[in-house]
């Protein structure tokens, strides 16, 4: 049975609450947070807040070490390890600030929770990320069948996905509402689409090959006049189940979208797979089209559309997120900005 300590469940639950009705975390956030304090606790015996130590900094950081990941079975990495100690780290600071705890925990305490500076940078180091080539992309399309209506449904994932570069929790949410064939637009409404930060995001159809709107607009077609599916309706909906033969199985296409983007990862990453390739997660698709942006955009203002279009407020994210320069890229360019600076 898991241990606990009713005091430090109670300033646990008050924390939650102050970062998800002030701090405006999202549920997953805060799972982060309630995993981070969990391994805390577990670290210091479950002994009670107020008795904090600042050798339980040492403590929590050997403990981290020791723990194994659930599903591969190796040691966590120091990206993972990095991300809960700041998470503890804040919690800290925080609890330093509250009635019963400052006397007792002062901000500075915090400090000791922060990682060495060799793990540090390696926690926050940019590593080269394989994502698909746009032939590649369009080969893993031809390939994915049409024999069925799930089928049929999975290769318009595919389809959105190239078209607009959405984010797979996004498109996991959406609704036929949210879809304008004839503007050739999809309106990500942060109150409605599970967009990052709830941001509003108008992503008009990008310049890749024609294939991927038919496919959508044939998706659509079916859904609105074969399934009479109306606005409010999932635009890719998951299965329903039911017992059209008595035993309890898949009875066709529900009218509501998935919870989460896990089974839109999954579609993407099954057809590279299907086709005799590597996989590739959706969001490396984000990085496929900021190399597409560098390739057709003339100007700034070009870039700075296509960077609008994915979601960016400012170009720059694009840039640094997804248009990473490599060590031999980066020798080649000096070495030919070299040579035109010696004509």
């Amino acid at each position: 049975m898991r241990k606990f300590n009713a005091e430090n469940e109670r300033i646990k639950r008050e924390y939650l609450i102050y970062l998800r009705e002030a701090k405006g975390q999202d549920e997953s956030s805060l799972d982060k947070v309630a995993a981070a304090l969990l391994g805390f606790e577990e670290a210091i015996g479950f002994k009670p807040f107020k008795a904090f130590r600042r050798e339980w900094a040492s403590k929590y950081k050997t403990y981290m070490k020791r723990r194994k990941n659930a599903r591969t079975g190796k040691s966590l990495g120091v990206t993972t390890r990095d991300a809960s100690l700041r998470l503890v780290k804040a919690f800290v600071e925080w609890l330093s600030t509250q009635a019963g705890y400052r006397t007792r925990i002062t901000y500075s305490d915090a400090a000791y929770f922060n990682n060495n500076a060799r793990e540090a940078r390696a926690a926050h180091a940019q590593r080269p990320v394989a994502y698909p080539s746009i032939e590649q992309c369009d080969h893993a399309f031809r390939q994915m069948p049409e024999n069925d209506v799930f089928a049929r449904r999975d290769k318009a994932v595919f389809a959105l996905l190239m078209l607009t570069s959405a984010r797979d929790g996004a498109v996991a949410s959406l609704r036929l509402g949210h879809i304008d064939l004839v503007e050739r637009v999809l309106y990500q409404d942060g109150r409605e689409v599970k967009t990052k930060n709830g941001k509003y995001i108008e992503s008009n159809f990008l310049p890749v090959n024609p294939m991927y709107r038919s496919c959508l607009e044939r998706w659509v077609t079916y859904l609105r006049k074969d399934l009479m599916f109306g606005p409010a309706d999932a635009l890719f909906p998951k299965a329903e189940m039911g017992t059209p033969t008595g035993k309890f199985a898949v009875a066709g296409l529900s009218r509501e979208p998935y919870a989460n983007g896990q089974k839109i990862n999954q579609i993407f990453k099954s057809a590279f797979l299907s086709a005799g390739m590597r996989s590739f997660s959706a969001h490396t698709l984000r990085k496929t089209h900021a190399m597409l942006m560098d390739k057709i955009c003339d100007t700034m203002e070009d870039r700075k559309a296509f960077s609008q279009n994915m979601g960016h407020e400012h170009l720059a994210t694009t840039i640094s997120a997804y248009m990473p320069v490599t060590l031999e890229r980066q020798r080649e360019i000096i070495r030919n900005l070299g040579e035109k600076g010696e004509q």
